[in-house]
């Protein structure tokens, strides 16, 4: 039963964190989409914004690959949970602020700079749950 959790724990990790890089980066992009029909010159912008949010997934991953499969038991259950729940809900809401960081480029404000020191901000949260999840 034990190594049931663990298992579980682990497809957590890396699905949670997946799941909320899909998320971020589709609102993200939805929002980009809207841009370029506004500004196009801004493209390049735009895909950089868009792409932030899909870091969580890989931290997921990385973290995934960390602990693997051995001794599985209810820690990899905990760890999995935690650093899969705090990635997606850090990638979700990153995927917001660079929406509304596309919006301000697309309506001609100098923002890009801006918006990715603030969509740093919940990404920092999800490199703590890797950086904890490595060091148990």
């Amino acid at each position: 039963m034990e190594q049931i959790f663990g298992y579980l724990g682990l497809a957590l990790m890396l699905g949670l964190a997946g799941i909320g890089s899909s998320i971020g980066t589709t609102i993200a992009g939805n929002a980009a989409e809207g841009a370029l029909k506004k500004n196009p010159g801004k493209s390049s912008s735009y895909m950089i914004l868009s792409a932030m949010p899909a870091t969580q997934g890989l931290y997921g991953f990385v973290a995934f690959l960390m602990w693997g499969t051995e001794g599985l038991g209810y820690v990899h259950f905990a760890v999995g949970l935690a650093v899969g729940v705090v990635c997606l809900f850090s990638a979700i809401r990153q995927g917001q602020v660079c929406a509304n960081g596309i919006i301000g480029i697309s309506q001609g404000h100098d923002v890009q700079t801006n918006t990715m020191i603030y969509a740093a901000l919940p990404e920092f949260y999800a490199i703590l749950s890797l950086v904890a999840a490595l060091m148990i």
